[in-house]
């Protein structure tokens, strides 16, 4: 068995597939470049910008997470 990469990448990829959810979508031509200003005026990554009003928005709807 062949493996490709580095084993430090290899364990990173292992690690974020145990603890995190990958959520991808897609915007207009251009809104990105407008979501990092905001996040950077805001001294945050586009991540945590984007993570911050996802939670703000949950919040003001009172979305409850669903049950286990």
């Amino acid at each position: 068995m062949e493996t490709k990469g580095k084993a430090s990448t290899r364990a990173k990829d292992k690690y974020n597939a145990a603890n995190y959810d990958q959520v991808k979508f897609w915007t207009p031509k251009g809104y990105r470049e407008e979501i990092d200003a905001a996040a950077d005026s805001a001294g945050m990554s586009r991540n945590a910008f984007i993570m911050e009003a996802i939670k703000e928005k949950i919040q003001r709807e009172k979305v409850e997470p669903p049950q286990e």
